[in-house]
């Protein structure tokens, strides 16, 4: 941990500031997440459909405003519309513990999900900007704050959801008014360079969306990373249902979920600035990604291996196969993102010229966001298809192959050379 506090140290004060806020975004968020959808359904007694449109509406407004946002923070900069989103979710959240109007609930739901569009592209362009060539142990270190805060957040909404719903939502929209005014008094306003403003001021923003729209190396890459995305999610998706299918939805099971979470939040926690360091001395960034991706794909082999294995009908034997499979899978992820998120972020910063930073994040992110929703889709089919069928191998070898995949896509990319940075066409001399 000392170690750790003075890497941060080492970063300008702007820096330090984006990786404490992005704890303290996720702390607020996920204390109060996890438990809206048995508040919607229990508490408020909403039937199951609309929740899920409660539900849906904010993962919609914040997937599809991201290029927005982005764009927002590239004109106007970008501390503004940090400050935005977080006086947005301070609004949102407080909202959807006072309220029970199904019209006021999607409002507030909007409202978060709005405000995550403003401030994620805005703190990634604002990082990667003051880091400088410290970017990729920046971003690792973002991870490590990022990681911690997904871990302590379900964890206090427990403590105070198990007094009230009403109580974690006021608490988690102090926590962001909180945050807003340390945003405004202590986050260095950095609008844009000179030269990031004239090009603001030259170019209409629909001819800056075709000039990333034409960016054909960025597409490229946005669309190899979306198996990362969608293989990093079945943490909460297929991971825990495997576990409750085997180990039952009783105490084992709950305990064996919370597991899941734990291995994956604390291994990141304590490994990934000498995973960063390790692999940045040994390998290019594209390699390091295609190493990255690797791992996530063979992260379901232990489960794969498992369904060779008769199921036990009862007793210790059944709890290990339900849970050691899971966590040893989520652990792989876990590395595997440790691995590739760094190089990642760096690769998004270089693919762009370092200009709209943002703008590039916000499609990157709707992009990636897409197509988790396209993957869970085609996860729980797989998924169901497998029970239906008796072939409990199908998912796993699937997901498998979408990782392995993902990484030979992101092999190419790296050979032909279009994960480098774009050369700067020369300008015309003047006689």
């Amino acid at each position: 941990m000392k170690g750790l506090l003075t890497q941060v140290r080492s970063y300008e004060r702007s820096v330090q500031l984006l990786m404490v806020n992005q704890f303290t975004i996720n702390l607020g968020f996920y204390m109060l997440m996890p438990y809206l959808a048995a508040h919607l359904s229990g508490t408020l007694g909403l039937a199951g459909w609309v929740v899920g449109l409660v539900l849906g509406v904010r993962n919609f407004s914040q997937q599809g405003m991201f290029l927005v946002g982005g764009t927002l923070a590239d004109r106007l900069g970008y501390k503004p519309m940090i400050v935005a989103g977080c006086v947005l979710r301070t609004v949102g959240f407080a909202t959807l513990g006072l309220v029970d109007s199904l019209a006021a609930l999607l409002a507030a739901s909007a409202a978060t999900g709005l405000a995550g569009a403003l401030f994620n592209p805005a703190v990634r362009a604002y990082l990667a900007a003051d880091a400088g060539e410290r970017r990729v142990e920046a971003f690792a270190l973002f991870n490590v704050f990022y990681q911690a805060g997904i871990l302590l957040g379900p964890l206090a909404g427990m403590v105070l959801t198990g007094v009230d719903f009403r109580v974690t939502c006021l608490v988690a929209a102090g926590i962001f008014a909180l945050l807003s005014v340390v945003q405004i008094r202590a986050l260095p306003a950095r609008r844009k360079d000179v030269e990031q403003e004239r090009d603001g001021d030259r170019e209409s923003v629909l001819a800056q969306w075709r000039g990333i729209l034409a960016n054909r190396p960025f597409l490229l890459f946005s669309a190899a990373m979306i198996g990362s995305y969608v293989l990093t999610f079945q943490v909460y998706l297929s991971l825990p249902l495997e576990v409750r299918r085997l180990g039952g939805d009783g105490e084992f099971g709950t305990a064996a979920v919370a597991v899941l979470f734990a291995v994956s939040g604390l291994s990141t926690i304590l490994g990934q600035t000498r995973v960063t360091a390790w692999c940045k001395a040994r390998y290019e960034p594209g390699q390091a990604l295609v190493r990255g991706l690797a791992v996530m794909g063979l992260a379901f082999v232990p489960l794969l291996l498992a369904t060779a294995v008769p199921v036990p009908g009862s007793g210790v034997g059944l709890w290990l196969l339900a849970a050691l499979p899971p966590t040893l899978a989520a652990l792989l992820l876990a590395v595997g993102t440790m691995i590739a998120y760094p190089f990642e972020m760096d690769t998004i910063v270089r693919l762009c010229g370092d200009r709209l930073v943002a703008t590039h994040y916000g499609l990157y992110n709707t992009i990636c966001g897409i197509g988790i929703t396209l993957g869970n889709l085609l996860t729980g089919a797989a998924l169901d298809a497998a029970r239906a069928a008796g072939m409990p191998a199908l998912p796993w070898i699937s997901l498998t192959v979408l990782g392995l995949a993902c990484a030979v896509a992101l092999y190419g990319l790296h050979a032909t050379g279009r994960l480098r940075a774009p050369v700067s066409e020369p300008q015309p001399t003047m006689v």
